[in-house]
């Protein structure tokens, strides 16, 4: 199959219409030239934008190995036969959906993080900034990534625990070695979506004065008053980051599924 058939398949159009929009996006900045100042502006925002994303990988990457730890503890317990493990899980569960990530940021940066530092005899303002948006951003996407975790382990066929028993397997060890590996081939879809997701919302994270991409935007536009160019090359440093994660990301289930 020829290359122009491959992306021209009716599956694929959606591509043409992600392609034209960028296209028009680099055509603004590259040659939809200012007769002032040319397209030195664009080039300008990017270039103080762009350091910036360091720390939008490092708060991303950071929050997710987080927030997968608490998702296999919460995911974990929502199966448990212990009551109070059970229901302590799905509190926290249902506790993290019903609140709005940007409120449960300020509330966990200002008021959580803040309180459990005293506790240590530590000042809040000795917390640095961008380890509460961390903590904060794994705790929201953790329950999330609970529930990922436990429909899961649902999914494995109830005879792989029976022959790991029949086998002299205690829970641990059938968990470990039989449930989650065949889990972690129906949880990966999700599992990269909530990545993605947390790549955006990583976002939100400059109200707390975070110094991301988005937050580094802010600064420029706020100061030199190119509040077009700034969000142009935001938003197309946004598209190629997210279009590549998930280019990858089918890549890899195709992988898994020819395996």
């Amino acid at each position: 199959m020829t290359l122009y058939k491959k992306i021209f398949k009716k599956d694929n159009i959606w591509i043409l219409f992600i392609g034209l929009v960028i296209a028009y996006m680099i055509y603004s900045i590259f040659f939809n030239v200012d007769q002032d100042t040319g397209n030195k502006e664009y080039l300008a925002a990017t270039k103080f934008i762009l350091p910036g994303l360091g720390i939008t990988f490092l708060c991303t990457i950071t929050s997710f190995l987080i927030a997968l730890i608490i998702g296999l503890i919460a995911g974990v317990g929502r199966i448990s036969k212990n009551t109070f493990i059970n229901n302590f899980s799905r509190a926290y569960i249902e506790f993290i959906r019903g609140v709005p990530v940007l409120i449960l940021l300020f509330t966990i940066a200002f008021v959580i993080v803040v309180d459990v530092a005293a506790i240590f005899d530590v000042r809040g303002n000795q917390v640095p900034m961008i380890l509460r948006a961390i903590i904060a951003l794994a705790i929201f996407y953790g329950a999330y990534i609970a529930e990922v975790f436990r429909a899961g382990i649902e999914s494995v066929h109830a005879g792989q625990l029976e022959g790991g028993m029949s086998v002299g397997l205690n829970d641990r060890q059938i968990m470990r070695f039989i449930i989650l590996p065949q889990a972690f081939r129906n949880m990966l879809p999700a599992l990269g979506n909530d990545f993605i997701g947390m790549m955006k919302d990583s976002s939100l994270l400059s109200v707390l004065a975070v110094n991301d991409i988005t937050y580094k935007g802010r600064l420029y536009a706020s100061s030199s008053f190119r509040f077009q160019e700034t969000y142009l090359v935001l938003t197309v440093m946004y598209l190629i980051i997210t279009l590549s994660l998930s280019f990858f990301q089918r890549r890899l289930e195709k992988r898994l599924e020819t395996n």
